[in-house]
């Protein structure tokens, strides 16, 4: 029986002030904080069309893993991040302009590599990163959520901690629009039977749909507590 270690969660909007809105997720050993900004000009965005930008950072502050220093900027976790959220987002609402997204990893899972983020951090910043983007007012078709599965084995674990990371056979990580049934980015690594895969991805998408449910509920919370 697949173990659900991402919904024992933290959520929470408004946690920096100063930004258009913003989310904090904490999942295991992973902590994340992310700003959204804008829309605001850009002439970047009016010289490609009509239509709004976005731009997704990722990084890791200098204590987030357990090797001090190591701290950084991301390529190839903004590009995923990019990837994950585009296809949500309702860009012909904010034409010639741009939405900065600003993903800060405070604690790390430990991974180290494409293969072993996609399994542990990558997806709660993915999830919080929607869930900032639904904070700042930004127009999306549905909210997303993102979930991992790690395989050993005949045995599938749902978001794994670090230490089964690194024992892992392959890694799954989908993220999708629940209520639209949608996938925006699929991503696998290591070694998968054609049975295995698709064990894996229903069981990514049932997951999706109940974190989907949190992260709802989080933003029904915040809208009720500035109604009264």
């Amino acid at each position: 029986m697949p173990k659900l270690y991402k919904f024992l969660s933290v959520f929470r909007t408004g946690a920096v002030n100063a930004a258009s809105g913003s989310a904090y997720a904490e999942f295991g050993n992973t902590k994340v904080i992310v700003s959204v900004f804008g829309p605001r000009e850009s002439k970047k965005a009016m010289m490609y069309s009509d239509i709004g930008r976005l731009n997704c950072n990722v990084s890791f502050t200098t204590f987030a893993t357990p090797i001090r220093g190591q701290g950084s900027d991301h390529k190839e976790y903004c590009a995923m991040l990019h990837k994950a959220l585009e296809g949500a987002i309702i860009l012909e609402t904010f034409p010639k302009t741009t939405v900065d997204v600003f993903a800060l990893v405070l604690e790390s899972s430990g991974s180290n590599s494409i293969s072993e983020c996609v399994a542990g951090d990558l997806p709660v910043v993915i999830s919080c990163a929607s869930l900032a983007l639904a904070d700042a007012g930004i127009m999306m078709y549905d909210i997303v959520a993102s979930v991992s599965v790690s395989c050993f084995n005949k045995n599938l674990v749902i978001d794994p901690i670090l230490e089964e990371e690194i024992g892992q056979d392959g890694s799954l990580m989908i993220t999708c629009m629940p209520s639209r049934y949608e996938i925006t980015q699929l991503t696998v690594t290591g070694e998968w039977s054609t049975t295995k895969i698709n064990e894996g991805m229903q069981l990514c998408l049932d997951a999706c749909a109940k974190l989907a449910k949190i992260m709802r509920s989080c933003l029904k919370e915040v809208a009720s507590d500035s109604q009264e």
